[in-house]
């Protein structure tokens, strides 16, 4: 049996970047443990979900538990930081935002569930966090370092496919979906998405587990409501969206190298 060790920055990060490679490797014998940096305090809610006076981060925990039940997580983990918000906020530097987290102190406590854990294989973010949340640039800047603390064998980097993915939105209307005009600042934003095909070292298809990645995000309910981007459109396109996990691994490449990130390690 190997052990999975997969980083997030907030609660629902995990179903959306890593749900299918976290089913995959339960469902192929693997311990899988989940760590989340912040308990997500400023997501945007979804209306109507929260009950008078309940605090949102009480119930993204609660969300996080149930979405890893579904992805098959032996062991749930929060760093203990605060969501620090989207870049340029007031909230990035708030007292104990991740963002503003010494890099050092929280790599040594991620890296303690790692040494624990006797981690085979860590996933963070790329170096701009997919998108540039500093959360997940932090989880990029945590996570190579805690692995270097715990000597972790197998440190991935997952990010989307900005090739794949622009060219999906310039074919919406084949994959179901109504075609968008965009912005001139959406296709700027868009250009700096994840990473270029040929800088991706490892694909995961885990179309197989398609119902269990959209049952878990569907389980943040009071981020991802049943209307949203994410749970509305036809499968065609939430295959073509989710349906390949995409990652980054130092030393591997060019080109496409890995297609199982627990491969010959072992199982139970």
């Amino acid at each position: 049996m190997a052990t999975l060790v997969t980083f997030h920055a907030h609660p629902d990060d995990e179903s959306i970047a890593c749900g299918g490679v976290m089913r995959k490797a339960h469902e192929d014998g693997h311990r899988v443990v989940l760590v989340v940096a912040t308990r997500g305090e400023e997501g945007e809610v979804v209306e109507g979900v929260l009950a008078d006076g309940e605090p949102l981060w009480q119930r993204r925990v609660a969300e996080t538990h149930a979405a890893a039940e579904v992805l098959g997580a032996d062991r749930v983990e929060f760093l203990g930081y605060r969501d620090s918000g989207m870049m340029g906020e007031p909230t990035n530097t708030a007292p104990d935002s991740f963002w503003t987290a010494p890099v050092e102190e929280a790599a040594q406590r991620l890296a303690a569930i790692l040494t624990e854990e006797n981690a085979d294989v860590l996933t963070c973010y790329d170096d701009n966090g997919g998108y540039g949340h500093p959360d997940h640039i932090q989880v990029h800047r945590v996570g190579m370092r805690a692995g270097e603390l715990a000597g972790t064998p197998r440190v991935f980097q997952q990010t989307m496919n900005r090739d794949m993915f622009v060219a999906g939105v310039a074919a919406a209307a084949e994959l179901g979906m109504e075609p968008t005009e965009l912005t001139e600042e959406e296709v700027a934003r868009m250009s700096t998405m994840g990473k270029p095909a040929a800088e991706l070292t490892a694909s995961v298809d885990v179309t197989k587990y398609l119902d269990a990645k959209r049952d878990a995000m569907a389980a943040h309910a009071s981020q991802i409501s049943e209307s949203s981007r994410f749970l509305s459109i036809p499968p065609e396109a939430f295959a073509y969206l989710f349906g390949t996990e995409w990652f980054i691994r130092a030393g591997q490449g060019p080109g496409i190298t890995e297609t199982d990130l627990l491969a010959g390690i072992g199982t139970r």
